[in-house]
């Protein structure tokens, strides 16, 4: 078999029927398998696949496993040589999948490769993600993106070639099986972001190449599933930011990180709340963000409990 397709839902039914249909369009003449999990839905997700397309391999949970632990489910059942990991919230353009094949099928060193993300207007997602580091996670990102171009490759950028790079954006990526085989699964003490990146670090540091390939592009309509609860999915990309240093970092960049993150994100309070009191609380925007630092803050007082945010609340 070529390719195994997975995509892990979670409350986005209607995008995930888009982005099924997709699919269907690009493995034509491909010899392929699709497999849905869906994350405990309520919204009637897994009933609707079942209906609309039952020739697709269903993984029902009855809660929120989170992605890594979902995406596994899968990976072991799979056959394909290759497996494609795709978002609910998003589309495959014409040709996308034709084109990552023969791309990892000309270039064996390839572990990993992943696409060129859209927006719904066309313009360029940032598809690329530098391994973290204090210098990425305490400044901005985009700053380093365009003072140091080359370390940090992104979307101001153009490429008409395929790039080696550290890690992608795990919305739509495609990997070699021999490759996960070497390394293991994915890492399942993540519960959501960085998983993929975690999982190129240990590709790269086995010997494979991790590669963005700007002519596959595929429509994202960015963060559907997590805009569903913000400031709990914020609180699992600090939680994943903690654990990939421990992990891969060592415990005093891992301290340096804390004490950094604290200090932004106590500046961020302190200036929104500002903003709040100046205006009497009547700019919703504010309002909203002010209750998200609060969160944050309150979950890193409390000592960063394992019960708090998407993660306790399996």
């Amino acid at each position: 078999m070529d390719l195994s397709v997975i995509i892990v839902n979670w409350n986005t039914k209607d995008l995930l029927l888009q982005s099924l249909e997709s699919v269907c369009l690009n493995i034509r003449g491909v010899k392929d398998e699709v497999f849905v999990v869906d994350n405990g839905s309520a919204d009637g997700s897994a009933m609707t696949v079942r209906e609309k397309f039952p020739e697709i391999h269903l993984i029902e949970n009855k809660r929120n496993l989170g992605f890594a632990r979902a995406c596994n489910q899968a990976l072991v059942r799979s056959g394909g040589d290759f497996v494609l990991f795709l978002n609910p919230d998003a589309q495959l353009k014409l040709g996308t999948v034709g084109r990552l094949l023969s791309f990892m099928n000309s270039r064996t060193e390839a572990a990993v490769a992943g696409v060129q993300l859209l927006h719904s207007d066309g313009k360029k997602q940032n598809s690329i993600a530098p391994f973290p580091s204090l210098l990425t996670e305490l400044l901005s990102k985009r700053l380093l993106r365009g003072l140091f171009p080359h370390r940090f490759p992104g979307k101001e950028s153009e490429y008409f070639q395929p790039i080696e790079v550290d890690s992608v954006i795990g919305a739509c990526m495609v990997v070699r099986r021999e490759a996960f085989e070497q390394v293991g699964l994915l890492d399942e003490d993540y519960f959501l972001f960085l998983e993929e990146t975690d999982w190129c670090f240990r590709m790269k540091q086995a010997g494979w190449k991790i590669y963005h390939v700007p002519q596959a592009e595929v429509y994202h309509l960015q963060g559907q599933s997590v805009d569903q609860d913000r400031k709990r999915a914020k609180l699992e990309y600090y939680r994943s930011r903690y654990y990939f240093f421990k992990k891969n970092r060592g415990p005093i960049q891992r301290v340096l990180l804390l004490a950094g993150l604290v200090t932004k994100l106590s500046v961020d309070l302190a200036y929104t709340a500002v903003l709040c009191i100046f205006t009497l609380f009547s700019i919703r925007r504010w309002r909203k963000k002010l209750f998200v630092y609060g969160y944050l803050m309150g979950w890193h007082l409390l000592g960063c409990p394992e019960t708090m945010g998407l993660k306790g609340e399996r």
